[in-house]
Formats: structure tokens, C-alpha cells, sequence
């Protein structure tokens, strides 16, 4: 067994203190995600970790990137049909976290998830670049397959048949906004007393409490 009880950070960079956040958690979450995208020189600030739930009950995490975010929620795109999606059809449910080691800083979101109308998936899609939206068609995301070559030959398909047209969005892919019922805003420490902060929605207020590390 690798030993790693020697691997050890120390946290001393910044604090997170009840008198200086924002009262609502996308709020904080836009100031901290600008530092992170800003300041820290991070190669994908947007990179997080979505986990759902997989039928067998145990918990899937995977990384996604987010691609827009407001007040409402955060939003990401994915295939519908891949194992996230149909997590999603099942239990519409997820946490979603950020780590950014730059800044000692992570912030943990869980929320409910819907669909993202037609219109938004469309816009989007269009904008992705050409290998993407042929990729959106040639994988059957989760799906077992032969092999590599089966891979190749499918976007081979699509790239033939789109030769000379606009790649449609296909039915199959769109995006998700995940609006988020509670938040935790993790700032590391000296001496891993960490500040945790943590935002609660009651009704249609937040309520911000502290917890211990």
C-alpha cells in the first residue's frame, strides 16, 4: 500500500469570514468563480464535478464543464441517453463541486435538475465547434462498443452525411440547469480549521450558517 500520510498543504492564502459574503450563494458563487477565472491562472475554472445517483443506488461522480450561470442555476450539457442523463430521468437530483487548489478554495452545490428549453440547447449547439457537433451524433454516449473503429466509422457516417450542411442538434443531447437548494462555500485554513460556510434555502430566503471543518 502507497503511503501517503507525508502528502500535506497548508491553507493560509485567504479567509471567509460571515461579514463579508454576499447573502445569496450564486452571488458569492460569481465573485469566487471571476477570482478563480480571473486571478489564479486555473486552465478550467468551469471544470466540476457532477454526482448522481446510479440505479444500483451508489453514487456516480464524473467532470463536466459548466457553461453558463445566473442567479436561476448553472448550467451544462450533456447527452440525454449517456448515464447521467438517465440518472437525471430517474432521480432529478445532483451535487455539483468545484475545487480550485490556486485559490484553497471549493464550493459545493446540491440541486435540483431540469432540462434547459430547446431553444437554449439549439443556441448553444450552434455555437460548439463543428468536431463537437458531429461527435454529439457519432457517440452513443455509455453505450458498449466494439471498439475504436466502430467510433471512427460512425463519425466518418455523419461527416459525410453533414458534408455540406449545418450539423442539426440532435434530439438526443441538450442541456440541464441545475437550481441549487443548498451551498457550501469551503475556504482552507491554517491548521485545517477551515472555514466552511454554508447557505440553506428555506422557502424562498437563504439562511447562512457556519460550519465546523
Amino acid at each position: 500500500m502507497k503511503n501517503l500520510h507525508d502528502k500535506r498543504q497548508v491553507y493560509e492564502k485567504f479567509e471567509l469570514k460571515e461579514d463579508e459574503i454576499l447573502p445569496d450563494p450564486m452571488a458569492q458563487f460569481a465573485a469566487w468563480y471571476g477570482e478563480a477565472e480571473r486571478d489564479s491562472g486555473i486552465a478550467e475554472a468551469n471544470a466540476m464535478c457532477l454526482s448522481t445517483l446510479d440505479a444500483d443506488g451508489c453514487p456516480r461522480t464524473r467532470v463536466v464543464l459548466l457553461k453558463s450561470f445566473d442567479q436561476s442555476g448553472l448550467v451544462f450539457f450533456t447527452n440525454y441517453q449517456s448515464k447521467k442523463g438517465r440518472s437525471l430521468a430517474e432521480a432529478p437530483l445532483a451535487c455539483l463541486s468545484f475545487f480550485w487548489p490556486d485559490m484553497e478554495r471549493q464550493v459545493i452545490f446540491k440541486a435540483r435538475l431540469e432540462k434547459v428549453s430547446p431553444a437554449e440547447s439549439d443556441r448553444y449547439f450552434g455555437e460548439r465547434p463543428r468536431g463537437s457537433q458531429l461527435g454529439a451524433w457519432a457517440s452513443p454516449q455509455s453505450t458498449e462498443i466494439p471498439s475504436r473503429e466502430y467510433l471512427e466509422a460512425s463519425l466518418k457516417k455523419y461527416e459525410i452525411e453533414f458534408e455540406n450542411s449545418e450539423i442539426p442538434r440532435p434530439a438526443h443531447w441538450g442541456g440541464y440547469i441545475a437550481r441549487p437548494y443548498e451551498a457550501e462555500f469551503w475556504q482552507g485554513r491554517p491548521n485545517r480549521l477551515h472555514d466552511r460556510i454554508l447557505y440553506s434555502l428555506g422557502g424562498t430566503s437563504w439562511k447562512v450558517h457556519r460550519l465546523a471543518p
